[in-house]
Formats: C-alpha cells, sequence, structure tokens
C-alpha cells in the first residue's frame, strides 16, 4: 500500500496539500492527521483517493505512540510526508504566554521531527519529505520570534536531513512561503493581546498556489521551494545582508 501522510490537513496549506496529492498522485490512501475531527471528514468530498482520518493532536506524545503502532500494523510504503502542522503567535514577550510559546515550538519543530523519524523506516527510493518552514525562517523577527525561531530550526533540520538522505533517494525539500491570505494563519496569529505590531500583510500569496510550486519543487528534488517572488528574495538577500540590518528593515515594513 502507497501512502501519503499529511500533518495539519484540517484547514490551510495542509488541507489543500490533501486536495492536490489526490490530483497529483498515484496513491491508495492518504492518512490525514489533525485534532479536528469533522474538517478531515469533511475532505472525503473533496477527494477521490481513499482517506484514513487520525484525529491525533501532534501536541500530546500518545499520538505518536498510536501512529507508529498503525504503521507498523499496516507496514505501508510512505511515498510523501508532508508537515503542514504549525501555528505563530504576534507579540511581545508579555503578550504571549509560556503555554503558547511551549506550544508553537512543540508543535513546529518537536512534531515534525517526531513525524519524520515515524515515517522514515515506511519510505524508499522516490519517497518525498516536505517540511513546512516559512520566509522566516531565513532571519530573526521582532515580535514574531518564537514562531521565527522555530521555523528556523525546522529549516536547518530539513536541510541536514536531505543531504543524510540523500543516498537512500529520500528528498527533503523545506517550503518557504511568504505571508498566504487564505489560511488560518493570520487571523490565528492575531489572536493575542497586542498584534498591532505587525499592521498589515501586503502582497500575500495563496495557498493554492504556494502548494502547487511546493509539489513541483519537491518532485524536482530541491532542497528549499520559496514559492512566490517575496520569499524568493527574502532568501537571496537575507544571505548577504546582516541580521542586525534585517531586522531594522523588518521594523520598517511591519508598520506598513
Amino acid at each position: 500500500m502507497e501512502i501519503a501522510i499529511v500533518t495539519g490537513a484540517s484547514s490551510g496549506l495542509g488541507s489543500e496539500f490533501v486536495r492536490q496529492l489526490d490530483r497529483g498522485e498515484r496513491l491508495d490512501e492518504i492518512w490525514v492527521v489533525a485534532r479536528r475531527k469533522e474538517r478531515l471528514e469533511a475532505l472525503r468530498e473533496q477527494v477521490e483517493t481513499k482517506l484514513r482520518v487520525l484525529p491525533f493532536d501532534l501536541t500530546e506524545k500518545q499520538s505518536f505512540r498510536d501512529l507508529s503502532a498503525l504503521l507498523a500494523a499496516e507496514k505501508p510504503t510512505v511515498a510523501v510526508l508532508v508537515n503542514a502542522a504549525g501555528f505563530g503567535k504576534i507579540g511581545s514577550p508579555r503578550d504571549i504566554s509560556i503555554s503558547d510559546c511551549d506550544g508553537m515550538i512543540d508543535l513546529n519543530c518537536r512534531a515534525a521531527v517526531d513525524m519524520t523519524q515515524l515515517a522514515l523506516p515506511y519510505m524508499r527510493r522516490g519517497s518525498r519529505i516536505l517540511q513546512v518552514c516559512s520566509t522566516s525562517a531565513f532571519q530573526p523577527f521582532q515580535y514574531l520570534n518564537v514562531y521565527a525561531a522555530s521555523k528556523a530550526f525546522l529549516y536547518r533540520y530539513s536541510r541536514a536531513l536531505r543531504v543524510e538522505l540523500f543516498g537512500k533517494g529520500v528528498k527533503v525539500t523545506a517550503v518557504c512561503p511568504y505571508w498566504i491570505k487564505d489560511t488560518e494563519f493570520i487571523s490565528t496569529a492575531k489572536r493575542t493581546g497586542n498584534s498591532s505590531y505587525i499592521r498589515g500583510f501586503p502582497l500575500a500569496s495563496r495557498g493554492r498556489r504556494v502548494v502547487s510550486a511546493a509539489l513541483r519543487d519537491s518532485r524536482l528534488g530541491f532542497a528549499v521551494s520559496t514559492p512566490g517572488v517575496i520569499c524568493t528574495l527574502h532568501r537571496i538577500v537575507a544571505k548577504f545582508v546582516p541580521g542586525e540590518l534585517m531586522m531594522g528593515l523588518w521594523a520598517l515594513l511591519r508598520r506598513i
């Protein structure tokens, strides 16, 4: 049995990955992982590929024990793994609770690593891993600092993992989009005591285009997918401009 696993599949990029994998890959099943079971069930009407609905909370370690047992019982070939689960919060340290800080690190970092470790034994030559990072991985971002740091971790992890798996023929792509207007990220990030630190999200892209570009880049074996002009320019500029200057530029841009 050949499957894809998509975390964060109940909304946003995760659900869009499910729809596009359904159209573009030959799969026996797509295993969809997220807390909101009703959202996952609703996806059945939007795809033709059989869905295995797994309503797990990836901040809970029991979820990974259950996933491990399911993989061991089914012994599928994992053709594609998409780690799209994650969230962010905007604000200063006094605005964001310790619980939210821990949650971002746990879901954006630990859960992605644990899911990758679980899936790797079931991958073969030609399998692909897409880690949904962010353009924020390329520099420090004040007032988005924990989120950006968690995505920098996932980005660096993905880049090293790609080299480690190169000889086994498993491709790893770090997907680093700019703001996306039609996902829940912006509204979730703004639900903070004071979200006025970022006034707007100009030139935000759309999830359908981001996912299409990410899947194309993963098939081509790219180490990094920057699905859009803004994130591509950001990646290039951040290689040459010191972080302090980049944060100074961000201090201006976030007020637009």
